[in-house]
């Protein structure tokens, strides 16, 4: 009987290694979705249209909707199907208040890891996006943008060195996206003025000037919170 425990453990382990990264890939491209707008709050999908949106196969995103589920990504409406979940204005607002609360927690906490060298690193990113931004404002330099931003922001929060804290805060990001895609999303228009809030406390953090490095921080999440809320900026400053 040990022996036959042995290869059904021995199976079974095979199983987990083949379906894994499938599973894996199911989740991070429905992932995708959510985060860009293919998937909008109170949208219905079936699990064949994601098959079909993500080019993987049905058994990879069956076991991906377990997760999306218990993180709050999806629903399922038995005989429906599954849904984006709708998220309100208060969930925003709290929401941003939880991100600011991690980030700058993580800033402060994790300063010696992110001042000096790692800041130095983002900075030579964030100037190479921007003389491509302003070699040629279009479409795909704004999405390269919003990913170095999303990027910078989740490399920040982990230098608390914390997978549970940065699970909640990439799950909480993401549904921020969900919510108010149109109102944050980088696009030509404003790519500058968002890496100009980024450079102002990366540079800082470079140099080692602590207080301008959270003020930047501080400011730059809280510009965001409020265009997230349906704020405006003054004109001339988008």
């Amino acid at each position: 009987m040990a022996g036959v425990n042995g290869e059904d453990e021995a199976r079974d382990a095979r199983r987990a290694g083949t379906h894994a990264p499938l599973r894996q890939a199911a989740y991070d491209q429905i992932e995708d979705l959510l985060n860009e707008g293919g998937l909008k709050p109170g949208q219905m999908v079936s699990q064949r249209e994601l098959v079909e949106r993500t080019g993987l196969t049905l058994g990879a995103i069956r076991e991906a909707i377990p997760r999306l589920e218990a993180e709050g990504l999806l629903q399922t409406l038995p005989k429906r199907g599954l849904m984006v979940p709708s998220l309100d204005v208060s969930f925003v607002r709290e929401a941003y208040e939880l991100r600011a609360m991690i980030e700058m927690t993580a800033l402060t906490e994790g300063y010696s890891r992110l001042a000096g060298r790692w800041a130095r690193d983002w900075l030579v990113r964030h100037e190479e996006a921007r003389e491509r931004l302003q070699a040629q404002a279009d479409l795909a330099i704004a999405r390269e943008i919003q990913r170095l931003d999303w990027s910078m922001h989740a490399a920040i929060v982990g230098a608390l060195d914390n997978t549970l804290v940065s699970n909640v805060y990439r799950v909480t990001a993401i549904k921020i996206r969900m919510a108010v895609q149109s109102q944050i999303r980088i696009t030509p228009g404003n790519a500058e003025r968002v890496l100009r809030e980024h450079l102002v406390f990366l540079a800082a953090l470079a140099q080692d000037r602590r207080e301008e490095a959270i003020a930047g921080l501080k400011r730059h999440v809280g510009i965001s919170q409020m265009l997230a809320l349906g704020g405006r900026l003054p004109d001339g400053q988008e």
